[in-house]
């Protein structure tokens, strides 16, 4: 399947939802970047309010990129959906965050958005079209700045309302994610891979108890 095939799709998916006023930051997000700037779970500078770049890969209905302009950040927010960046562009704008967030349409499996970061955010990057993902976390890493930090969250688990049904679906955990990227770890710590549980709210109301993957990889200070 094409690149156009993989933007018609996603595009068809985000126009299927309802616009939301208010969208939610992932759990995983607020519990591990819980201010402005990051303390993290290890060590490493900590930028202050305002002083930090972050780029949130996948940004889909944009909480965790509005949530993270709110906090300080200077947000890059790239999707493969037009119709995700345009609604997150819109939202910002009517937030008074046009100037801390910026969206854009970005397919990752054509080359990796430009710039270098204090923090990348990867949340449920899962698609059923060809996308190689350890090429797209590595070059994250390597986006990030001396201290930087990449968090990557997968789904560990099926939810009923997942738009991927298959039960076929694998989800490797969070540790074969890291070995896959191959890391030098005289650069890159690994800091945390575990594999918590959240109960989720659906679209629809209805609530899951589900399984998160939590990968955060920290680049060194020198």
């Amino acid at each position: 399947m094409s690149s156009t095939d993989a933007h018609e799709f996603w595009d068809g998916v985000y126009a299927a939802r309802a616009e939301q006023p208010q969208p939610q930051p992932n759990l995983r997000l607020t519990e591990i970047v819980p201010g402005p700037g990051f303390p993290g779970p290890g060590p490493g500078p900590v930028p202050g309010p305002g002083s930090g770049d972050a780029l949130d890969l996948g940004c889909g209905g944009g909480g965790d990129a509005l949530w993270l302009a709110e906090q300080g950040w200077r947000v890059t927010a790239v999707d493969i959906s037009a119709v995700a960046a345009d609604r997150l562009t819109a939202l910002a704008h009517d937030r008074g965050l046009g100037d801390r967030l910026t969206a854009a349409r970005h397919d990752l499996g054509g080359g990796f958005p430009a710039g270098e970061y204090d923090l990348i955010s990867a949340h449920y990057l899962h698609t059923p079209f060809d996308l190689d993902r350890a090429s797209v976390l590595r070059a994250a890493a390597h986006a990030l700045r001396p201290g930087g930090l990449l968090l990557v969250v997968d789904h560990g688990s099926t939810a009923p309302w997942s738009w991927d049904q298959s039960p076929d679906l694998r989800y490797p955990p969070p540790q074969e994610v890291a070995d896959g990227i191959g890391l030098d770890p005289r650069t890159w710590t690994v800091e945390r891979a575990d594999s918590p549980r959240r109960t989720a709210t659906g679209p629809d109301g209805s609530t899951a108890e589900l399984t998160d993957h939590v990968l955060v990889i920290r680049r060194a200070d020198g």
